[in-house]
């Protein structure tokens, strides 16, 4: 799909560079480009530059097109390519061969009568609650806060422990299910704002009303139904003849001094349509506080749509534990519920840094707004970064993260072990590659030229799964890169063996001018840890 932004002032879906370029000649793509909604600005220079196919809301091709085609402004062997690649998808997923026939839409009015397709699989439970597990990250536990134990009394606090208000169609067009995944939000405010082109609108930070278990616009999901973490934790407490005491509103809640423990949980929601106005909230951040000045066991869980600054309040003796569940989806409450309890052990990792402070991220927090001469085609410029973004800036300006890249706790304990190197003596290792072209780029990219492997025990007393991360110091390229990861589950006091393949492509740099994947002499540093900051296996291989 081509973009709504230009790239290099070229409007995506009419940027032959890219499409034409890099996309079907430099990797070799064979499928069909199609637009997004809204995104076609131009006939005749659209279909020249490459795209294949339009979103069903554009006057500019249609009969228009075939007018095109028809005065010579656009060969006809193009039009023929545009349709041998749309065709081809339907042969590359079988669909010529039994594929099951296509289901019914959604009808336009559910208020009235209308035929239901159900088209859920019992066994896709189990995968819901698997992924939203494994998508949960524990950051921080003392004082044997986790796994918990049958607590007599548990507090509960925050707005995001409990469902949305609202989780029914609206046949006004108003907000409700299937809405852009506005149902916590305000109402949808943000996001209707954010489609409606408003850049400088009062955008929230939380979703206020409910539950953040998926984010807005293309990146909602809408689920059957859901378990929010207060209906799951209602009825482990009933089964374990706990009290439970909740407020899910106030700011400054009442806390009862004999809890056991208290749990907030909050949010930090985005959205397709705008951009996130900062990664912290003054509201959020005081009524942690507030809790933890009250309560000595506090329990910090975060519905976070990525990165979530925490150093308000993360040091403060009274929060024991932290965990970023992010976008659980349906299986939310289960799955928190699950982990809290040592039903299962935390296993997941943080795919980005979270600093002390929005300043160590440098300028790339802040958005490139249209104004001033770039009024009507802002511009953003990505050559003071390159490549160093996330953990590779950290690691370039040497500024301690408060949870780095790949970071994540366990119940229980892994050690690293016996690194080895092993080259492939039959890779060509000439600096660039000379393979034919095939989806994907020059098939000799692909060509191992190395592989790494490691030993990881599980050294405590509880079973889990461990990520083994893979990072390689390119010479003359960021210090660290991760080059990949491996997650055996452990059986307590045994371990498993991680292996590693190494291919031209992790081991090359762009070479600007020669417009290929290079592949550079010199000493390749080999790093093999938990995190990007803890790597306790080191070598060296040589090409």
């Amino acid at each position: 799909m081509c973009s709504y932004n230009r790239v290099n002032n070229s409007y995506g879906c009419a940027n032959s560079k890219t499409q034409n370029g890099l996309l079907k000649t430099e990797l070799g793509f064979q499928g069909a480009i199609t637009s997004d909604w809204g995104a076609l600005h131009a006939g005749v220079a659209t279909s020249l530059a490459g795209l294949d196919m339009v979103m069903p809301n554009s006057d500019l091709w249609g009969n228009e097109l075939v007018k095109a085609v028809r005065n010579g402004s656009i060969p006809e062997g193009r039009l023929n390519d545009m349709a041998t690649r749309i065709i081809a998808s339907w042969y590359q997923m079988k669909q010529d061969q039994g594929f099951p026939e296509p289901g019914v839409g959604i009808a336009p009015d559910l208020t009235k009568p209308h035929r239901i397709i159900d088209a859920r699989n019992v066994s896709s439970r189990n995968v819901l609650l698997d992924g939203a597990i494994e998508g949960h990250v524990l950051l921080k536990n003392i004082n044997s806060a986790l796994p918990l134990k049958e607590p007599k009394i548990l507090s509960i606090f925050g707005y995001s422990a409990r469902s949305p208000d609202q989780w029914n169609y609206a046949s006004n067009s108003g907000i409700g299910a299937w809405t852009f995944g506005g149902e916590s939000a305000y109402e949808g405010r943000d996001i209707i704002a954010g489609f409606a082109g408003v850049v400088d609108a009062d955008f929230t930070q939380i979703a206020p009303n409910g539950t953040l278990f998926s984010g807005g616009g293309s990146g909602s999901v809408t689920p059957a139904s859901v378990i929010a973490p207060y209906d799951a934790l209602a009825q482990r407490a009933y089964y374990d003849g706990t009290a439970l005491m909740w407020d899910f509103y106030s700011p400054d809640p009442d806390v009862v001094s004999g809890s056991d423990a208290c749990l907030v949980i909050v949010n930090a929601f985005a959205s397709e349509g705008f951009d996130r106005p900062g990664i912290r909230d003054d509201f959020t951040d005081g009524l942690i506080r507030h809790v933890a000045d009250r309560c000595n066991n506090t329990i910090v869980i975060f519905h976070n749509a990525g990165i979530r600054l925490v150093d308000q309040w993360v040091d403060h003796p009274n929060v024991t534990a932290l965990m970023f569940a992010h976008l659980p989806g349906e299986a939310s409450g289960r799955a928190l519920v699950s982990l809290l309890y040592g039903e299962t052990n935390p296993s997941g990792k943080l795919p980005y840094t979270v600093a002390r402070n929005e300043s160590d991220y440098g300028h790339l927090l802040s958005p490139d707004l249209p104004e001033g001469r770039f009024e009507k085609f802002p511009q953003s410029n990505f050559s003071e970064e390159g490549v160093y973004i996330d953990y590779r800036h950290f690691d370039a300006k040497n500024i301690t993260p408060r949870y780095e890249f790949g970071f994540g706790l366990s119940y229980t304990t892994f050690n690293f072990s016996e690194l080895s190197i092993t080259m492939n003596p039959e890779t060509n290792r000439d600096e660039f590659p000379t393979g034919p072209i095939r989806e994907g780029g020059q098939t000799d990219l692909w060509d191992v030229v190395a592989t790494v492997n490691a030993t990881v025990t599980n050294t405590g007393a509880v079973d889990g799964a461990e990520v083994a991360q893979l990072y390689v110091g390119i010479p003359g390229a960021p210090v660290r890169q991760l080059r990949g990861f491996e997650k055996p589950f452990l059986n307590a006091s045994t371990s498993a063996t991680v292996s590693f393949a190494l291919n031209r492509r992790d081991l090359s740099v762009w070479d600007v001018v020669v417009q290929k994947w290079a592949l550079r002499r010199g000493e390749y540093r080999v790093y093999v840890g938990s995190s990007s900051r803890q790597l306790p296996l080191r070598g060296v291989l040589t090409v």
